[in-house]
């Protein structure tokens, strides 16, 4: 018997967007302009996650979770996460990534699946290896507040 759990959006706005708590780079020169300047700013952080909502909502492994999300609010909480995340302007008011995972018991073969569907965003929009590391590199540091909660 399989058990369902349906979360709407917790898992793809607290898993992708969470990384506001790692997206820091301490080695970064000062000089830099911010992650959110260098991915493009809202425009091109909208347009991944317009991509990455839609291979999430196109793969088998991880769907099921979002069947009953507000798709609408997801992109909006997950296009300011990222945004706050990464040195936006915007605010981030959703919940922590332990609080919003508490109970879901979520596997990590659906965590990767996650992932994936991101690279698969973050490749098909163009986005440098470098940026691409960062953000990939602070969201496999959230893995243990997600996986297993």
């Amino acid at each position: 018997m399989t058990r369902r759990l349906v979360v709407p959006g917790a898992l793809a706005l607290t898993v992708v967007l969470g990384i506001s708590a790692c997206v820091g780079t301490p080695s970064q020169p000062k000089s830099q302009p911010s992650l959110y300047s260098r991915l493009g700013g809202k425009p091109a952080i909208t347009a991944v996650v317009d991509d990455f909502v839609a291979n999430v909502a196109a793969d088998t492994r991880i769907n099921e979770r979002f069947a009953k999300a507000n798709i609408p609010r997801l992109k909006s909480m997950l296009v300011d996460q990222l945004c706050e995340a990464t040195g936006g302007p915007c605010t981030y008011t959703g919940k922590s990534m332990a609080e919003a995972h508490k109970g879901m018991n979520i596997r990590e073969a659906e965590f990767d699946a996650l992932v994936e569907d991101l690279v698969k965003s973050l490749d098909k929009l163009g986005v440098r290896p470098q940026e691409k590391s960062e953000l990939l590199s602070a969201l496999g540091a959230m893995k243990p507040q997600v996986v297993g909660q």
